[in-house]
């Protein structure tokens, strides 16, 4: 009989008898202890589930898809198991350390060909081969749009899980229609039935109310960078690789113990949350776009360094958060109509207002400590040439 997990966002999750033992593996028991969130619990204080829920909640969701869709029993194991496995790369404070190992060369959470001395000798048992799993994973397979696609179980959990332990409710969505409505087409691959479209685009709505409420929200951003800060000051391409194999009480006492001052000093900000406020939060609208978002890591370092040396302040008491722009959202996926295939984007014309809204949704932010707040302002604004907003005026018909 299959174990049984009780989970607050799908009910019992039944995990196969075959992946049991994937459970107790180290890599994976880590993300019971890196938030699924990074630093949203300082907005969101219930926002404290865990990469461990998620991955077994996204499995839960691709044993449904597989079941649904008809595939063979190993094609499902394999699938299953790569959902379960599919965030074992991610470092402290998930997407955080992501950014910041990336400065130091390409890396991608999704890769989990580094764990293979570990993960080779169970995948052997279920007749799983670790690179067709790893396929599956980082989306170069047939079976990778169920996890790593348009409509996939990654998402769909993370948008429920996020919103449920967060309180904000946008991330609601019907995954049980969505997944109802797939099927696999010989020459499509994971296809969508006009029956779930109304799903598809709850999905679309989701992902573009959460990213202002929760996954952008000023506050969680101005913690992330100031983490970024002082891993650029502790770290180096000799450490930053075992620092991706902790989890977030590791690396926080890792920063905390820092030799360098200046890093030790934004950990503890962080820990005890006396986090820097905005000097400027502006839109796309107030600032020279193509010039900003083009600049190079050390380019931005240097408007950095202006603007601290123009405040009088200390060069590691202000930060420039220059984002990029959102992707635009894009449905390949096919939609079976009762006469056709047809493109997801020819019958769903909400979809160009939400990629307009999410482009919308950019803001620059210059974050400093209270007390610096005003100098760091006026520095900036001289700095970075931020114009008033544009004004907004109704037309009346």
């Amino acid at each position: 009989m299959a174990k049984q997990i009780k989970d607050p966002v799908h009910g019992y999750i039944e995990v196969p008898d075959e992946l049991i033992p994937f459970l107790d593996l180290p890599v994976l028991q880590r993300l019971h202890y890196i938030r699924q969130l990074g630093f949203a619990y300082l907005v969101y204080p219930g926002a404290n589930h865990t990469r461990f829920e998620h991955s077994l909640g996204a499995m839960s969701l691709a044993d449904k898809v597989c079941q649904n869709v008809g595939l063979e029993e190993d094609e499902r194991l394999m699938v299953c198991c790569a959902a379960l496995l599919h965030d074992i790369g991610h470092g402290p404070y998930s997407h955080a350390s992501e950014r910041l190992r990336s400065e130091f060369g390409a890396f991608s959470h999704d890769d989990i060909l580094p764990f293979a001395d570990i993960l080779d000798p169970l995948l052997g048992d279920i007749g799983c081969d670790i690179h067709e799993a790893a396929a599956i994973i980082s989306g170069n397979h047939r079976l990778a749009p169920i996890i790593h696609g348009d409509l996939d179980v990654d998402r769909m959990d993370y948008l429920l899980r996020d919103a449920h332990y967060s309180g904000v409710p946008y991330g609601t969505l019907d995954a049980n229609r969505l997944i109802q409505s797939l099927f696999m087409d010989d020459e499509h691959g994971l296809t969508l039935r006009d029956s779930g479209v109304a799903a598809a685009e709850s999905l679309l709505i989701a992902r573009t109310l959460m990213g202002p409420s929760v996954y952008y929200h000023h506050v969680s951003r101005i913690a992330e960078e100031m983490f970024l800060l002082a891993g650029r000051l502790h770290f180096t391409g000799d450490t930053i690789d075992a620092f991706m194999r902790m989890d977030d009480a590791e690396g926080t006492m890792t920063l905390l113990n820092s030799p360098n001052a200046a890093a030790r000093d934004l950990m503890m900000r962080i820990r005890s949350r006396r986090l820097f406020k905005r000097a400027v939060y502006v839109g796309r609208d107030q600032v020279d776009m193509p010039r900003l978002t083009q600049l190079s890591s050390a380019s931005r370092e240097r408007l950095r360094m202006e603007i601290s040396d123009a405040a009088g302040v200390d060069e590691h008491a202000v930060i420039l958060d220059i984002p990029p722009l959102r992707k635009d959202m894009q449905m390949q996926v096919k939609v079976k109509s009762l006469h056709d295939y047809v493109p997801f984007e020819d019958i769903v014309p909400l979809l160009p207002l939400m990629n307009a809204t999410r482009q919308e949704q950019w803001r620059l932010g210059v974050y400093a400590a209270e007390e610096n707040v005003e100098a760091v302002k006026r520095a900036a604004l001289d700095v970075l040439g931020v114009s008033s907003p544009t004004k907004q005026v109704r037309l009346e018909f």
